[in-house]
């Protein structure tokens, strides 16, 4: 009875430093760094024996590949950004339109599906929301329109951030955890991926895209390419990268062994040629990631650890019972509830810790790292690329969006492109 009674309370407190840091990291009082916020939360946990000290070098263990992947691919971005790269294929995609409003929201929405998957979720909305309103500023479209061309656009960087590992940080730390290669991760995960992207592009379309004039005139500014060197390098050097890691996955080298020393090359490159500020570059990345990963899952593998993975791992092995078909999609469901409600990254590391407590997992693995890609679009706390999005607009264009419109927009346009690409995950594991 006592013992009961203590791991009830031991689970209460887990609970509520959990709460107390995820209000840390996503309020982030009087400016808190999401990093420093993360590690008050670890501290406490810590602290009160929520997680051993001896539990530190297992969490590490879990996010150092994910954490160093994620930053030097962003990294990557903000050199191809700053050289002008993405204002350039912008630029292209717009002449590719010849005025049509309507091939104009598709183009984008593609165009925003590529950078998601070559250049992660977090790079695509840093890097595209102010060059995405710098465009569409430069059009006669009608100003109360530009936000169905904005949220489109943020929209499609979460949902397709599916087919490679290095899309998103969830894909990273998924497939990390289950020793998933990145030649097998993406065999199963590009049926998925196409889904997404072509349920998004319609769903985009019925809930933003109707209303939107016929036609649209242009004035297009004077090119400001800082290094045309470096823009003509980013397609070789992304197509090169993702060949060796397709050549490498055969040897389960970690895939920031790859990643930081590639960018840290490409960043050299382009600091010796001296037409961009490197070093502002490097004093912008998100440094802060590496604290909060390790801060964040000291907490959530406490709260792990006192219960809740318990608690997940028998929901799951009931929705199971199901068959494989319905438990496939409320498994999902499941994951990308988790994730609207408590952000994507604590959500996939609880589910990781869920599934390995089962006998047989199958493809639930890929279902939480789907869910947890798309599920984000429910909630703005969904995940850090969303707050981010949220604060590059509102400081790039003075744009706000308030909480209740994302989640209306949100929840409409994103559980049918998450039901099918969950089935269409479950057709890839058949092929």
């Amino acid at each position: 009875m006592l013992h009961s009674a203590l791991l009830i309370l031991k689970f209460a407190l887990a609970l509520a430093v959990f709460a107390l840091t995820l209000y840390l990291v996503t309020a982030r009082p009087k400016g808190l760094q999401i990093g420093f916020g993360a590690m008050i939360g670890a501290a406490l946990a810590l602290l009160a024996g929520i997680t051993p000290l001896r539990d530190v070098a297992t969490v590490w263990g879990i996010v150092w590949d994910s954490t160093f992947t994620f930053v030097a691919i962003v990294v990557m971005s903000l050199v191809f950004d700053e050289a002008g790269f993405f204002e350039h294929i912008s630029k292209r995609v717009e002449a590719m339109t010849h005025g049509s409003t309507r091939k104009l929201f598709t183009y984008n929405i593609l165009l925003g599906a590529a950078v998601s998957a070559l250049f992660s979720n977090d790079g695509g909305a840093l890097v595209l929301t102010p060059i995405i309103y710098s465009v569409i500023r430069r059009t006669d479209i009608p100003a109360h329109r530009y936000l169905a061309f904005i949220m489109s656009t943020q929209f499609i960087t979460d949902t397709a951030s599916i087919p490679f590992v290095i899309s998103n940080l969830v894909n990273i730390i998924g497939s990390t955890y289950f020793s998933i290669t990145f030649l097998q991760y993406f065999l199963h995960m590009f049926l998925p991926f196409a889904t997404s992207v072509l349920s998004s592009l319609a769903m985009l379309y019925l809930v933003l895209g109707r209303g939107l004039p016929e036609r649209f005139h242009y004035t297009p500014p004077a090119d400001t390419y800082k290094d045309e060197r470096v823009i003509a390098l980013a397609i070789p050097f992304m197509a090169s990268l993702i060949a060796v890691y397709f050549a490498t996955s055969f040897l389960n080298v970690p895939v920031a062994f790859i990643a930081v020393p590639a960018v840290a090359g490409l960043a050299g490159y382009a600091a010796a040629r001296g037409r961009i500020s490197v070093s502002r570059i490097l004093r912008e990345a998100p440094w802060q990631i590496i604290v909060f990963s390790l801060g964040m899952f000291i907490v959530v593998y406490g709260l792990g650890n006192s219960g809740m993975t318990q608690y997940l791992a028998y929901a799951l092995s009931r929705i199971q019972a199901t068959g494989p078909v319905a438990s496939t999609v409320l498994s999902g469901y499941m994951f990308a509830g988790m994730a609207g409600l408590m952000n994507n990254l604590p959500s996939v590391l609880l589910g990781n810790l869920a599934i390995a407590r089962l006998h047989d997992p199958g493809i639930l693995p890929y279902v939480n790292v789907i869910a947890n890609d798309i599920g984000p679009k429910f909630t703005p706390i969904g995940s850090l690329a969303t707050l981010l999005w949220m604060y590059t607009l509102e400081r790039k264009s003075g744009m706000r969006v308030s909480a209740l419109y994302y989640m209306k927009i949100g929840t409409v346009t994103a559980l049918p492109v998450l039901t099918l690409t969950l089935l269409s995950s479950y057709l890839a594991s058949l092929l």
